[in-house]
């Protein structure tokens, strides 16, 4: 198991600071918040949070035949960043539960319970991600036989007429920041594997255009969506974008570009343009995080506007991005004020002790989306119902404290 650090953790990086009294607008403060020094490391924390989420699900996400559970990329996302987890802490729990879990939609000849490759989704790719890390782990041909399954809804993805995924069937001409994490992680890996190298150049080439077309160059921030044929209501008739900046469609363009670099050659051309649209997309984040509390409001540059509020999970993805970003030379050394705030107010104020032995992440928004009477307006994003312990907040949360861990050890050894 890797060695935690004490108590004092915080302290012993470079950019001590200190947190200023704050209030969240629309959700009020939960009580039972964490400590504002518990004495765990960011590790001990994701596995606190890893341990009350496997307890609180059970068996309810595992595939039964007329049951509830579905081919989901929160359940994609929340089993991969468990097998994160047991790659830093060595419990043989997250690997059980990632395999019962996923394991449980596919058939020993790899097909995939529930999963419909002609809804052309992008979010049904997401999952692939733990599939061939259990492959992987286990060597279970079935696990890469449902990998390629999904390899092949991505030859026939319908695109935009310059060449970018639609997010779904039934969002036709359209573009999301969302999609490119539900793919792209999965799309590089999968070339890797298996020794498909011009697919590197598709990668880089949604990452390209989705920035090219959802930029605000005003602002420094992308808007969640993007409509070629600029027909959908939501779309502006100009430039055919949405009207406002979620937080959780940036946290996951955010994750998406850290993560496909894990799989990039080092000398692919694309590379150092990747780099800069993360550069690019965190500089923007930073500049729009509530510089009281450390986090990020729902709609990015609405700050305190009335109904407004402070979102666990963008602020999860972007500690997370930016931690990785800092770890892996991606982003300067001068990110991590933010990091180390945003994470820290994550756990003292959007973190519950529950008193059972569990712990819940709050303040989560639980969906939003384009289209289908959903139109995009600031009223919209802030009305979406907010839950807690929203498996896209989990799993961000997770890997945060796993690269936030790496983060307190580079920066230790650094001050030494």
């Amino acid at each position: 198991m890797q060695k935690l650090f004490h108590r004092s953790w915080f302290n012993r990086l470079p950019f001590a600071f200190c947190l200023v009294p704050w209030l969240l607008t629309s959700c009020a403060a939960t009580s039972h918040t964490a400590p504002e020094d518990s004495g765990a490391t960011p590790l001990q924390w994701s596995v606190r949070i890893a341990n009350s989420e496997m307890a609180r699900r059970g068996d309810s996400l595992e595939w039964n035949p007329g049951g509830k559970a579905k081919w989901d990329y929160t359940t994609g996302l929340f089993t991969f960043a468990l097998l994160k987890l047991n790659e830093q802490a060595n419990d043989p729990r997250d690997l059980k539960f990632a395999g019962d879990t996923i394991g449980s939609f596919i058939t020993a000849d790899g097909e995939i319970n529930g999963y419909k490759p002609q809804d052309e989704s992008l979010d049904n790719v997401a999952p692939g991600r733990t599939v061939l890390a259990l492959w992987q782990i286990t060597h279970d041909e079935r696990y890469r036989a449902a990998a390629a399954r999904l390899r092949q809804q991505l030859k026939t993805q319908p695109r935009t007429s310059d060449g970018g995924f639609w997010h779904k069937q039934r969002y036709p001409h359209q573009m999301w920041l969302d999609g490119l994490y539900m793919a792209g992680p999965f799309y590089a890996e999968y070339a890797k594997l298996f020794d498909e190298p011009t697919n590197f150049d598709d990668v880089a080439k949604q990452i390209r255009l989705a920035g090219e077309h959802t930029y605000d160059a005003k602002t420094g921030l992308f808007y969640h969506g993007w409509d070629e044929s600029k027909s959908q209501p939501w779309a502006d008739r100009v430039t055919g974008t949405s009207s406002n900046f979620w937080g959780r469609a940036m946290g996951w363009y955010a994750m998406a570009m850290v993560d496909v670099l894990d799989y990039f050659p080092t000398n692919h051309p694309a590379r150092p343009e990747i780099i800069a649209t993360f550069q690019k997309l965190c500089a923007g984040a930073v500049k729009y995080q509530d510089p009281g509390t450390g986090l990020w409001w729902q709609v990015v540059d609405a700050g305190h506007r009335q109904g407004n509020y402070l979102e666990a999970t963008a602020s999860g993805m972007f500690v997370y991005a930016m931690a990785k970003g800092i770890n892996h030379g991606y982003l300067p050394r001068n990110y991590e004020p933010a990091v180390l705030k945003g994470y820290r107010v994550i756990i003292e104020h959007l973190i519950r002790d529950n008193g059972d032995g569990k712990w819940s992440l709050t303040h989560c928004c639980s969906v939003a989306g384009l289209g289908y009477g959903r139109d995009g307006s600031f009223e919209y994003y802030v009305n979406e119902p907010v839950v807690e312990n929203d498996l896209k907040g989990i799993g961000p949360f997770i890997l945060a404290g796993i690269e936030l861990q790496k983060l307190a050890g580079r920066s230790t050894n650094t001050a030494q």
